[in-house]
């Protein structure tokens, strides 16, 4: 089978990153896929007054799994003030019900985390990414001249289905690297909002169905600094869009920081996959950029591929995708930012030859 991925390379170093993860797709024997480019990003907006044309949508609605790399630039703001990369994946998240913004948390090695125990860290963030204070961008209300207002939305349909799809992942997961519990916290806020205290009530209604995975709670300050301190206590955890949006960017710095961090927007028959990181217009085209967070990204487009049609050459892609940045980096073989010397596209070649190796040893 054929599959086609909506290909979207984005401002600044987008396209590089993107790039890279595709010369390592193309590189997997026996792989089928088909990228079929697409227009979009803040200096399409800046150009053309819209931040991608209506084909953009409908190939990203038709094809089997988007890919997408960074977009966004400071200078390039819409008309309320905010920078357009938001607009766009915020669009993207309601047209396409991407309502499970998910954000791996791993040690890959050579890289040079926060955590002295960094090799233990391996869990998952799971936000809603539909709902929470995000339902208001490109919304909020002007009260006066001097008050500005941004509305938090929860609801039952929300937080039910990214409660049952973060209690799924914890199940099919190995547990948490201290002693390999499956366990999912719910992190909330729930003891000052009424809307998240309706979050954690429905989190908990939807735990009774799962009673193999331990679910527990944990209040989002208090967590913050728990998360930093004890993170191989942890294996999924569960938040509001805001507080997901925030946590993850903080638990990237326990193992090493963004350049090293996916992350897939996933519904139930959408989804997205790009690096957690921006656009970085600074080094833009000097071939510096780290691409091991699109990589990776693209590998967990290629697991969300193989669940959803049961594709075991998928499932043994994504395996070889992964086995092979992992045995790059332990090589030594590390871009500028992590200590090394290599190029972004560089590290892309390392990688593809790391890949055919592998792939020749069966």
């Amino acid at each position: 089978m054929t599959y086609e991925i909506a290909t979207l390379r984005g401002d600044g170093i987008g396209p590089e990153i993107v790039d890279e993860a595709v010369k390592v797709l193309r590189a997997v024997p026996g792989l089928d896929l088909e990228f079929t480019l697409l227009e979009g990003g803040a200096h399409h907006y800046a150009e053309h007054g819209e931040l991608a044309p209506e084909s953009t949508w409908k190939t990203m609605e038709s094809a089997h799994a988007i890919l997408f790399g960074s977009m966004g630039h400071p200078d390039i703001r819409m008309p309320d003030g905010t920078e357009a990369q938001g607009h766009f994946i915020v669009t993207a998240r309601k047209k396409f019900g991407l309502y499970a913004g998910v954000r791996p948390i791993k040690f890959y090695p050579g890289a040079k985390g926060l955590d002295p125990n960094q090799d233990q860290v391996d869990l998952v963030l799971v936000r809603e990414s539909t709902e929470g204070l995000f339902a208001s961008f490109g919304g909020g209300a002007e009260i006066t001249g001097e008050v500005y207002a941004d509305t938090m939305i929860v609801t039952r349909k929300g937080t039910e289905r990214v409660a049952r799809y973060a209690f799924e992942l914890a199940r099919r997961r190995t547990g948490r690297p201290q002693d390999g519990e499956r366990r999912l916290t719910c992190v909330d806020k729930a003891n000052i909002f009424r809307s998240l205290a309706f979050f954690r009530e429905v989190y908990d209604e939807v735990a009774a169905g799962y009673p193999d995975v331990t679910a527990d709670h944990a209040l989002v300050d208090s967590f913050s600094m728990l998360l930093m301190q004890h993170p191989e206590r942890y294996d999924v955890l569960v938040t509001e869009n805001m507080f997901g949006d925030i946590l993850s960017d903080l638990a990237a710095a326990l193992v090493g920081g963004l350049g090293l961090a996916p992350s897939g927007d996933i519904g139930d028959e959408h989804a997205m996959f790009q690096p957690a990181h921006g656009s970085a217009p600074d080094i833009a085209g000097q071939d510096r950029a780290n691409p091991v967070a699109t990589i990776v990204s693209a590998r967990m487009m290629l697991d969300w591929l193989a669940q959803r049609h049961d594709d075991d050459a998928l499932r043994a892609a994504a395996d070889l995708v992964e086995r092979s940045v992992v045995e790059t980096m332990r090589s030594g073989a590390l871009t500028a930012d992590l200590g090394g010397d290599l190029s972004c596209s560089g590290f892309g070649d390392a990688v593809v030859a790391t890949l055919g190796r592998l792939a020749a040893a069966g």
